[in-house]
Parts: C-alpha cells; sequence; structure tokens
C-alpha cells in the first residue's frame, strides 16, 4: 500500500484520473470500483446505483452513480467490455466502499479491448503522483 498523506493506493491495481480503480482477475475479467481519495472526497456513501448487468460500456462511459451525504457523482467505466455482475452487497450495505473502497468492488466487466485500455491507465505510482498534484 502506497500513502499519499491520509489516502492508500493500493499496489497491483489501475487507476484513472477520476479516481476509479480496475483489478484484473486470473479469468480476464476486471473488477472496478473507487479509490480511497473519491470515498473520503465524497464522505458517509448512502447509495450506489449499480449498473445492469448485460450492458455494454465504452471507456470513458458512465458506469453508475455514487450518492453520498455531500454529493452525488458519477462512476466511469476505466475500460471498455460487458458488465457480467454486479456487487449486489451494496444495495443494503453502500458504506462498505467507505470502509474498504478496494474490497467493496462495484461492477465486473469483461473486457473488449484490454491490452490497449491498460496502456492509458496509471499504476499505483503513478497514481500516487498524480494524488500529490491535487
Amino acid at each position: 500500500m502506497i500513502e499519499v498523506g491520509e489516502y492508500k493506493v493500493k499496489e497491483g491495481l489501475y487507476y484513472t484520473k477520476d479516481h476509479e480503480w480496475a483489478q484484473v482477475l486470473e479469468d480476464g475479467t476486471v473488477l472496478v470500483g473507487i479509490t480511497d481519495y473519491a470515498q473520503k472526497e465524497l464522505g458517509d456513501i448512502a447509495y450506489v446505483e449499480l449498473p445492469e448487468v448485460g450492458k455494454t460500456v465504452e471507456k470513458g462511459d458512465v458506469l453508475c452513480e455514487v450518492e453520498s451525504v455531500k454529493a452525488v457523482t458519477e462512476v466511469y467505466a476505466p475500460i471498455s467490455g460487458e458488465i457480467i455482475e454486479v456487487n449486489e452487497e451494496l444495495n443494503d450495505s453502500p458504506e462498505k466502499i467507505n470502509e474498504d473502497p478496494y474490497g467493496a468492488w462495484i461492477a465486473k466487466i469483461k473486457p473488449s479491448n484490454l491490452e490497449e485500455e491498460l496502456k492509458e491507465l496509471m499504476d499505483a505510482n503513478a497514481y500516487a503522483e498524480h494524488l500529490k498534484t491535487l
């Protein structure tokens, strides 16, 4: 884990400038969630509008919305592909994102252009450097 001030950045994941993370699993699917920075900026998360299973997203499309006591924010797809699973646990316990932002994934995507799109994402060190500019 890399620490940047009060924020934690998990190593081994890919990151976007909009504070989403992507974890490539052994089967080639990708888990997507929001970073520690994002959950701290949002404050107490009250609701996650999960995306629809079967929906196809392009990199940069709105994946879902997360609602907190402070704001409603859009979560963007870090990669293109088909949503094959969502974390139903967040329907009843959206605060799990505050408790463990890197464990409480939002969606699992079957990627359509993984190798090319991963090149456009940041690794943990690059994301940590990005946080220092905010």
